[in-house]
């Protein structure tokens, strides 16, 4: 007898299988950073040409290519070629640029997952492999963009290089896996686990996936009308300081060319600005300089602020005035909202014409609330990080909105405000419960009205009964296959549990005739 070697078809078909799905992911990520350089090589290279005075040539606005795409990263930047001699750091990321390969990344992880459709097609990428091969294919075009970049006059930070180019690409890319899997949410309530027990079971409890779900929704919205506020305080400061804002975009160039390229940078620093402006709203303010704050009670802008046109939008120096304080209207909304939001997940309503019921107690609602202005925090803080930095040294290095109070202060207005505007809508979503409920005395003292048995009132067959099937109980209807048992929530089967004739009446059997 001879041993039979053991086979390694197994392993082989897990390597050709993980190969071709790992080579696809690779080329996937390569192809989304030459897109997000190709795009902006494009814009600087059509403004290059079009200037009539290059201050450089090829290689000049090439490096400048390679330095923007890096600051859409996060990437702090130094500037070599001032007049002191001295480097300066340039750090304030256009939150518009950053849309750009958040966008590409995450297209990319979306199509390192996709599986065939054909059913002789390759099996599908894994979750993993799909993922660190966007990340690496990303991450290596941004290593040889970072190398080139820094033999120009705008260099890169090697420590920012390390920290954030990784993170924008292991996120965009993690985003696009996580949509093409169905956006399941084991992976977001893995934190949780570092959570001990006791305080997630009275914090979370047994649905807290529902819970964390409803508190990133109404943390998302509240944001969102934060952000969308501040754009609308920026536009409305821009048209109440429009000379200004106009003598400032004219006073920077005079050729067309140049005007275009302030206007696009214009352009892509409103983000910023609408984040700055919900800074101010809600209450901290940003700072324009060392020392120099901004927010509704009093204004302080540098006095040496360089001609922009979004600068010329920053309020009056001087205390604030009753339009100022106006501004606090757009965190009483976002408040509002997210409290809105709480009070919708919290009553159901079963279905058009049923009462609502309640999902969550008051202790509940209260606590999906105070998670919501949690995540708010988070949320906030995170944006005014990304939209601030430096310009510069000394008055010039601290520019933007101060993080660690523009998260707390949202979380802050959405807990006073969210909270009673959620249990107020709570009571008023469930007041349809208590108007449905039928009183008991109905059809009493009358004797001609008849009250209805329970099987009668459910079933959906007991109005077309005969006179001689009406003295035997109906029984219930059956739920479909996968219903819950609720009315309106899904469909119910009509049909009853066996037909509508009259059983014999009960007795001794009768004794058997040979």
């Amino acid at each position: 007898m001879s041993a039979r070697r053991p086979s390694s078809t197994p392993l082989s078909a897990r390597l050709r299988d993980r190969s071709p799905g790992l080579s696809a992911s690779l080329l996937n990520g390569v192809v989304a950073a030459g897109l997000g350089l190709g795009t902006l090589a494009v814009l600087v290279l059509g403004l290059w040409i079009s200037s009539p005075y290059p201050d450089s040539g090829p290689g000049g606005a090439l490096h400048v290519v390679t330095a923007l795409w890096l600051l859409a990263h996060g990437v702090e930047l130094v500037r070599t070629d001032t007049l002191s001699g001295a480097p300066l750091p340039l750090g304030v990321t256009p939150l518009l640029l950053l849309a750009l390969p958040g966008w590409l990344l995450y297209r990319a992880g979306r199509y390192a997952t996709d599986a065939s459709a054909e059913p002789d097609g390759p099996p599908p990428v894994p979750v993993r492999t799909a993922w660190l091969g966007v990340v690496l294919g990303y991450l290596g075009v941004g290593g040889a963009a970072a190398l080139y970049c820094s033999g120009g006059e705008l260099r890169p930070s090697w420590g920012w290089v390390a920290l954030s180019l990784p993170l924008v690409a292991a996120a965009g890319a993690g985003a696009g896996v996580w949509s093409a899997r169905g956006r399941p949410q084991e992976p977001l309530l893995v934190a949780l686990r570092a959570v001990p027990g006791p305080v997630r079971r009275v914090v979370f409890g047994a649905d807290a996936a529902a819970r964390v779900g409803t508190a990133v929704r109404a943390a998302g919205a509240s944001a969102a009308v934060l952000v969308g506020g501040g754009a609308s305080l920026v536009a409305a400061s821009t048209v109440w300081h429009g000379e200004a804002a106009r003598a400032s975009f004219l006073h920077l160039t005079e050729g067309w060319t140049g005007r275009f390229a302030v206007l696009l940078l214009g352009l892509a620093l409103v983000p910023n600005a609408a984040v700055w402006a919900a800074s101010y709203a809600l209450g901290p303010g940003f700072v324009l300089g060392a020392g120099h704050l901004v927010h509704p009670l009093t204004s302080d802008p540098a006095p040496m602020l360089p001609p922009f046109p979004l600068l010329a939008a920053v309020p009056d120096a001087g205390p604030g005035t009753r339009l100022n304080w106006a501004a606090a209207l757009v965190p009483v909304v976002a408040s509002v909202v997210a409290g809105w939001f709480v009070a919708r997940a919290a009553v159901r309503r079963r279905g058009r014409g049923e009462p609502p019921r309640a999902r969550w107690s008051v202790a509940r609602t209260t606590g999906v609330t105070l998670l919501t202005a949690t995540a708010c925090a988070l949320l906030l803080a995170l944006l005014a990080a990304f939209s601030g930095g430096p310009l510069g040294n000394a008055a010039l290095a601290c520019f933007g909105p101060p993080w660690w109070q523009t998260g707390p202060a949202a979380g802050a207005w959405t807990a006073l405000l969210g909270m009673p505007t959620a249990l107020t809508v709570r009571a008023w979503r469930l007041r349809g419960a208590r108007a449905a409920a039928p009183p008991k005395d109905a059809g009493e003292g009358t004797g001609k009205t008849k009250t209805k048995t329970k099987d009668e009132t459910k079933h959906p067959l007991a109005a077309f009964r005969s006179p001689a099937e009406t003295k035997r109980p109906l029984t219930p209807p059956r739920p479909a296959p996968g219903a819950t048992g609720l009315p309106g929530e899904e469909p119910y089967d009509i049909l009853p549990a066996e037909p509508f004739t009259e059983r014999p009446p009960a007795g001794p059997p009768a004794a058997e005739t040979p």
